[in-house]
């Protein structure tokens, strides 16, 4: 499967964001698409997953403003970001898996990535 992420850009603290994951070669109902991002300096790190039975996962941070969603027909993971804060401000990657659902957080257990899209949240 190929992942294509979409849908960042500069926003201002506060705002919203909503990151698109589009599937193609697969279905997204086979894997269990992650989100991840990495800021600068720093090493990449989980924020949420959907699973293909519709199970969801969030890290802390994120948990409240975030939420991932599935559009089975579009073939597309979304990740809505709502009260973004500075903090946030990373290059953010989709990612797809089958490993089960107690690894999902870790991203060596997955195998199709996409490119990144930055989010830049100003302050």
């Amino acid at each position: 499967v190929q992942l294509q992420a979409s849908g960042g850009g500069l926003v201002q603290a506060g705002g919203s964001l909503t990151l698109s994951c589009a599937a193609s070669g697969g279905s997204v109902r086979r894997y269990t698409i992650g989100w991840f991002r990495q800021a600068p300096g720093k090493e990449r790190e989980f924020v949420a997953a959907f699973g293909w039975s519709g199970n969801t996962k969030y890290i802390d941070p994120v948990k409240g403003r975030f939420t991932i969603s599935r559009d089975n027909a579009k073939n597309t993971v979304y990740l809505q970001m709502n009260s973004l804060k500075p903090e946030d401000t990373a290059v953010y990657y989709c990612a797809a898996t089958t490993v089960v659902w107690g690894r999902v957080t870790e991203d060596n257990y997955y195998t199709y990535w996409g490119q990144g899209t930055l989010v830049t949240v100003s302050s």
